[in-house]
């Protein structure tokens, strides 16, 4: 499998891309990235310095996913998710370290979500559209408003499961 690179991005010195990874128009990945196998960064996506991108993710168009943010396996970003990594910026001040962020493997982020650093989103929770979350988030979680609450579950499928933790989509019981 081989990689693409649009000819509009620019790819700094330092940074790791997997196999079968397509990254596309005006993509910036700096420094010391590492970016997984089999990804697909769309247009005007952003990658900060150290940032640790795994296998299979897919991040939509206008996503920056600043210093501090780890996307394991499998994460999905839509369009125009946010990605914070300082509680009190300011333009004078640059905190020493940034607070860390983690999207476990399988969880999808909708678009225009956002989520505030220092949070960490369990395996294959989901995120709808537009919430913006400032609290853990549990692994199967539905979350959804502002700020984000738990208004479900669902499956690795990415179905709703029922009240006693069935799919009706594939038959997986949680």
């Amino acid at each position: 499998m081989e990689t693409f690179i649009h000819e509009s991005s620019y790819i700094d010195p330092g940074v790791t891309i997997g196999a079968g990874t397509k990254i596309w128009h005006f993509c910036h990945v700096q420094k010391n990235a590492r970016i997984g196998r089999s990804c697909v960064l769309g247009q005007n996506v952003n990658i900060a310095p150290g940032v640790t991108v795994g296998n299979g993710v897919k991040i939509q168009n206008n996503v920056s996913v600043y210093e501090g943010v780890t996307l394991e396996d499998g994460v999905f970003c839509g369009p125009s998710v946010v990605f914070t990594n300082d509680r009190f910026p300011r333009s004078a001040a640059r905190p020493q370290t940034y607070l860390p962020t983690r999207v476990c493997e399988g969880a999808s982020i909708g678009a225009n979500a956002t989520v505030v650093c220092g949070v960490t989103i369990g395996r294959y929770a989901m995120i709808a559209a537009g919430a913006v979350v400032t609290h853990d988030v549990p692994a199967h979680a539905l979350v959804a408003g502002v700020p984000a609450r738990q208004i479900g579950r669902v499956c690795t499928c990415g179905a709703r499961l029922d009240a006693q933790g069935n799919c009706p989509q594939c038959g997986k019981n949680f």
